[in-house]
């Protein structure tokens, strides 16, 4: 019986990874340095203290997830998430871990399995719209580099992305503002 609660918490743990691998405002605060030189280091260790204080605390509230959350945002990357995003990372999070503690391992499977080719969407799709751009050849080239590694990181669990319905729009110039910085609006 023990083995099959490790596996449950293994199950759990890639579910954390996964939900923030997919998680947007995370992933802009690595590719951007928001953390330092070591951004990408801080992720991981995020997914480890989120998963470590889902286990030490059985009867967490919603709030006191995104409360915790968001302080390792805001401590960790100098980012605070006011898109909405956090609090349904968090809800999917608790989901998760509500799956975990009632030992339902299908449900849990079922959801991380989800999470996973959702993740593999995004990345699929983000390496067509890099390749429609003619002009930036070199995100093209690292693209391709990260979509195959994450590919062989979920053994092939990848689904073909769905083209008729993108998931990132285009930055238009007027997006761009003379300070350098770039407005991202939620996509309709």
């Amino acid at each position: 019986m023990a083995g099959a609660r490790e596996d449950l918490q293994a199950l759990f743990a890639a579910g954390v990874r996964a939900s923030l691998e997919t998680w947007p405002a995370l992933q802009i605060a690595v590719e951007n340095g928001f953390g330092g030189v070591h951004s990408q280091e801080k992720a991981v260790w995020l997914g480890d203290a989120i998963e470590e204080y889902f286990i030490r605390n059985d009867d967490l509230e919603l709030d006191e997830v995104e409360d915790f959350i968001g302080e390792l945002m805001t401590n960790e990357f100098d980012t605070i998430v006011e898109d909405g995003s956090l609090s349904q990372v968090s809800q999917q999070l608790q989901t998760m871990f509500h799956y975990f503690q009632k030992g339902d391992g299908a449900a849990l499977r079922d959801m991380v399995s989800h999470i996973i080719q959702r993740k593999c969407r995004v990345r699929a799709t983000t390496l067509t719209a890099a390749k429609d751009n003619d002009n930036d050849v070199d995100s093209v080239e690292e693209m391709e580099v990260t979509a195959t590694s994450n590919g062989e990181a979920t053994n092939g669990l990848c689904s073909q992305p769905d083209s008729s319905r993108p998931d990132f729009e285009t930055i238009k110039e007027e997006d761009i503002v003379e300070d350098g910085w770039t407005i991202v609006r939620r996509k309709k």
